[in-house]
């Protein structure tokens, strides 16, 4: 057994002769991020990246969570990683078994430029931050991962918010349901579930702020759902979940938003939410003015919370994530 220990984002090491590019054999290795353990199995398979770039993309992902949450939302994950021919990742699915079960494709000719941006990896794990839902409110728990996921990333120092802002102006029009449509827990397209539960997000965390003078955001919200118990290994109505996070805010924006959205279309103007956000889109990208009435609200959403840093800007000792990697272990099964 050998272990490594490393600064949080410094790149992984390797100084022992195992071979550093997985190939035949199955092999598990063991990340400890802010004193969760991530179990990460690289399963047999054919991979360009070396084992140290897999482990850097799967702790940038585990820190970027910690960021936003202040703290890994689960005591414990298995991540599960197969191989597939082609580029980047797909098909990540997240369970509740075990205590957090990860499962997600790495195509075998990815270069380590190639999971630079990925988002999907940050997106299963947002999943582990929230309870598990009946099957109609699904689009909470997917708005949740699509809403969140870029955010985190942001505050972790691994993407720039323009980039965001550009995404979310071409993609939450998806979100808004068609007068036709019966609201979010009875409308179950694809763009209903993800973009539709991200929009849901998105209003609640500018109304929360707006409503608190910018002193709470969703962020608090979230936080204190999980600080409650209600991670991924629990089963909790939507309402017990909005009542928490209300309290949190001290604003009821969760469920004055859910009572109008749930069971009917509301309608949302997002040209005039961009404008006032200081949102100016420009074919692919987009311009962020800072004049715009609610530009400090748009700059509060992606800045990391002033209670987890100090002067510098960076986390603080007390919640920055650190990562161990403790063994190597061949032919290791999970449940």
């Amino acid at each position: 057994m050998v272990t490594i220990a490393i600064a949080a984002g410094a790149a992984i090491a390797v100084a022992f002769a195992v071979p550093a590019r997985p190939r035949a054999s199955e092999m598990t290795s063991t990340l400890v991020i802010g004193g969760s353990r991530i179990d990460v199995t690289i399963e047999a398979g054919e991979y360009k990246l070396t084992r140290p770039e897999i482990l850097h993309w799967v702790q940038n992902a585990a820190e970027a969570v910690a960021t936003y949450y202040g703290k890994y939302p689960v005591p414990h994950l298995t991540l599960r990683i197969h191989s597939f021919d082609g580029r980047g990742c797909n098909h990540g699915m997240t369970w509740a078994r075990g205590g957090g079960l990860i499962k997600i494709g790495l195509g075998s000719e990815t270069i380590p430029a190639g999971l630079a941006d990925d988002w999907m990896l940050t997106h299963e794990m947002v999943h582990l931050a929230f309870p598990s839902m009946p099957d109609e409110q699904h689009w909470i728990e997917e708005g949740i991962a699509t809403y969140v996921e870029p955010i985190a990333r942001i505050q972790a120092k691994q993407m720039e918010a323009s980039s965001m802002w550009a995404d979310l102006a071409r993609d939450m029009p998806k979100g808004v349901l068609r007068p036709e449509d019966p609201g979010l827990d009875h409308t179950h397209t694809w763009a209903s579930t993800y973009w539709g539960g991200a929009l849901f997000c998105f209003l609640a965390d500018v109304q929360i702020r707006e409503r608190t003078h910018n002193q709470k955001g969703l962020q608090d919200a979230f936080q204190a759902i999980l600080n409650s118990g209600g991670d991924i290994r629990q089963d909790w109505k939507l309402e017990d979940a909005i009542k928490a996070g209300d309290a949190a805010t001290g604003v009821p924006v969760l469920a004055e938003l859910y009572a109008k959205m749930k069971d009917q279309p509301m309608p949302v103007d997002l040209p005039e939410l961009w404008r006032r956000l200081g949102v100016e889109p420009d074919g692919k990208t987009v311009r962020l003015s800072e004049d715009a009435p609610l530009a400090a609200i748009r700059r509060s959403i992606t800045t990391p919370q002033a209670s987890n840093h100090g002067s510098s800007g960076q986390p603080s000792a007390s919640l920055a994530p650190s990562a161990v990697f403790a063994g190597r272990t061949p032919d290791r099964k999970t449940r």
